[in-house]
């Protein structure tokens, strides 16, 4: 009994050693409200004008706290880049296993990419703006379109494969032409939100349907 005793007054001691799981979970939750605080952020006073103790304040942690887990504030960018590769990554794993329809599983994926509903036109602006202006940005958010577009070309390898969508473009170019068009649908969106950005991908989508589909095309082999 005093053996046991002991070992729970020493778990219970400030200095005791915390399981790592428990350490971990402490750090995402720490890094992730360093992120959800920057992005508002951006959106009210733009990238540039944010600064590191903006964010510290807005997620209440110490200002030395943020560099414990970015770098500089460019990081939190490259942050939101990942994301959407996570998001690519989930659509491929879906269309492997999928029984239905992959063009469901690019519907939704492009709808998503230009259209979640935390964000809003500022946030957009703010991004933009610092992929054109800030080199280190834009090298990160380049490196992840870069992963982003080769899983996109095995989704619509895997779509051709099943007699979905046309073959007269390679699975690349029908990435690489699907990530400019989400860009674009992004971009002018930020610039004049008349409508949700969801919603406008999904118009955008339509249009875009019938010319993806097998059948269409200069020819099919």
């Amino acid at each position: 009994m005093k053996s046991n005793a002991r070992n729970v007054s020493h778990m219970s001691r400030p200095g005791a050693a915390v399981p790592a799981g428990r350490r971990a979970r402490h750090r995402a939750e720490i890094r992730n409200r360093l992120f959800q605080a920057a992005l508002p952020l951006f959106a009210k006073k733009g990238y540039f004008d944010t600064t590191v103790e903006d964010i510290t304040e807005a997620a209440d942690v110490g200002k030395g706290t943020f560099f414990n887990y970015f770098p500089t504030k460019e990081h939190i960018l490259a942050t939101y880049g990942d994301e959407r590769v996570a998001a690519v990554e989930r659509a491929l794993g879906r269309a492997r296993t999928t029984k239905g329809p992959v063009m469901e599983i690019l519907k939704e994926l492009t709808s998503d990419a230009a259209g979640q509903s935390r964000q809003n036109p500022g946030v957009i602006r703010a991004i933009f703006a610092a992929h054109a202006s800030c080199a280190p940005v834009r090298m990160g958010l380049q490196k992840r379109l870069q992963v982003s577009r080769q899983l996109l070309a095995e989704i619509f390898r895997i779509a051709q494969e099943r007699g979905e969508v046309r073959r007269d473009f390679s699975p690349m170019e029908l990435a690489w032409l699907a990530q400019l068009i989400v860009s674009g649908i992004t971009m002018s969106w930020s610039m004049n939100p008349d409508s949700s950005l969801r919603k406008t991908a999904e118009d955008v989508w339509k249009l875009l349907d019938p010319g993806l589909r097998a059948g269409r095309g200069r020819a099919e082999s």
